[in-house]
């Protein structure tokens, strides 16, 4: 007899927390497990993931996109919610609001509880965007071509910072 892993999805039904995760760590401050359940659904025009952050810790850092929208979901844990200039504190319930926009729109949540931080992540899902990262003053520029993921991996990308800009006409 063989034993089959049973997929998480259930057509147009996933149950997030046993969708498979990977995980994504860096330096002191960033540790998240998350798991992208649009593509399990079949979601094709809207993006949506599972998050579970650490205490003490934030799953990305802080940043605004231009282009796309994103939606948070606490489903688990406490934490607080940076927008823009302003910190949210935020718990199990609680929904939070990222339009697209510059700095004033820039998010990050941080989880400051003693238990794991769980929330969705709901996302408009153009695959052209730009995302500013005030922290660091670096933007990344990308186009995923149907790609799906993370702008950080798109086939098409290019990372600066204000200033590193080469004239139109250089090369021409």
């Amino acid at each position: 007899m063989t034993t089959e892993q049973k997929s998480p999805a259930r057509g147009p039904v996933v149950c997030a927390a046993e969708a498979p995760r990977s995980r994504e760590r860096h330096g002191e401050k960033f540790d998240i497990e998350r798991a992208r359940l649009g593509p399990l659904i079949g979601a094709k025009q809207i993006g949506c993931g599972y998050a579970v952050v650490p205490p003490g810790k934030r799953g990305f850092p802080f940043h605004n996109h231009h282009v796309n929208e994103e939606l948070f979901v606490i489903l688990e844990g406490e934490g607080v919610y940076r927008y823009g200039s302003t910190e949210y504190p935020v718990r199990a319930g609680d929904v939070c609001a990222a339009p697209a926009g510059g700095a004033e729109t820039a998010h990050q949540l941080i989880n400051t509880g003693a238990g794991p931080l769980a929330y969705l992540m709901i996302s408009t899902s153009h695959d052209a965007e730009i995302l500013e990262y005030p922290d660091s003053g670096k933007f990344i520029a990308a186009h995923r071509h149907g790609a799906g993921g993370g702008y950080a991996s798109a086939p098409f990308k290019v990372a600066g910072r204000r200033g590193d800009w080469i004239d139109y006409w250089d090369g021409e």
